[in-house]
């Protein structure tokens, strides 16, 4: 299973010639697709600020992909994993290691091209 970023979601709406191959791409192979909901939520929210048309194609996406639940046990194993890297000098935000963990949870794979996520051990990542 493939886990979008939102900032998958944002360079697909904005016509990204990777983003827009990737998804055609998994579209014939019927690839199954799912959003981290706290990726979700910062999808949204872009959605939200840029409104008109932005917010319309944005709200059709999202309800097209499955969201994945932030469940304690994901939570707790963000602030875990997070304050291990703090430790080490290399933080990531909350909200990244909040989608990495829910990723982890689901044994899935995040689609994105944000490199704090490659700091985040055992997390699977693919770029586009």
């Amino acid at each position: 299973m493939r886990a979008l970023d939102a900032r998958y979601c944002f360079d697909l709406l904005r016509g990204d010639a990777g983003a827009a191959d990737r998804a055609r791409e998994w579209e014939s192979q019927q690839e199954p697709l799912a959003i981290p909901a706290p990726a979700l939520a910062e999808f949204l929210r872009a959605g939200y600020r840029q409104g008109g048309r932005f917010l319309e194609r944005s709200l059709t996406l999202a309800r097209r992909l499955p969201a994945l639940p932030l469940e304690e046990e994901a939570a707790d194993e963000a602030e875990r994993f997070g304050g291990d890297l703090d430790r080490r000098g290399l933080a990531v935000g909350n909200l990244d290691l909040l989608i990495a963990a829910v990723v982890r949870k689901n044994r899935g794979i995040l689609v994105t091209r944000d490199r704090a996520f490659q700091r985040i051990p055992g997390l699977h990542l693919e770029t586009y």
